[in-house]
């Protein structure tokens, strides 16, 4: 009981940081759209170390689509990247260098289409797929790894692990 209730916190600390992260990014205009530049998917790094930030970043995403105003196709396709994207992050968790391929990835195929087509937004797909591509490398790729690194240098130097 006590390890669930501490997997469940987990998540629900990670869905609320990711959607504050999100609306900061929001606040200057960055978290949607052609050109996005989610602060929140730096927070992939934390499914190398847990099992929960699967769902944490699941339902922090579908509540941040909410929040900014994402239409019902962008808040199920774009939380199913972020799925799909934590997911593969955990199971690639022995891997750090390469566990966060799968969100960038994930984002940059399911993204794009959903701009060009549900959106409406005029351009190519392939142009979306490189520019939300370039974001997840950022936000994700280098932002995401600084924080693995920080904190696996916390954990190696703490008893308690995270």
């Amino acid at each position: 009981m006590k390890k669930s209730t501490s997997h469940l916190t987990q998540g629900a600390v990670i869905a609320a940081l990711y959607v504050l992260l999100t609306m900061l990014s929001n606040a200057f205009g960055l978290s949607s759209g052609v050109i996005q530049l989610r602060i929140s998917e730096a927070l992939y790094a934390l499914a190398i170390f847990s099992p929960s930030a699967v769902l944490g970043l699941f339902v922090g995403c579908i509540l941040s689509n909410i929040f900014v105003g994402g239409i019902l196709i962008d808040v199920i396709f774009g939380s199913i990247a972020t799925l799909i994207g934590a997911f593969f992050t955990y199971k690639l968790r022995k891997y750090p260098i390469y566990a966060l391929i799968p969100p960038i990835l994930s984002n940059a195929i399911i993204i794009p289409p959903i701009l060009r087509f549900a959106y409406g937004i005029e351009g190519s797909v392939w142009y979306f797929a490189l520019t939300v591509g370039i974001g997840e490398f950022l936000s994700c790729g280098v932002l995401g790894y600084l924080l693995y690194q920080a904190l696996n240098k916390i954990n190696k130097n703490s008893k308690m692990g995270l």
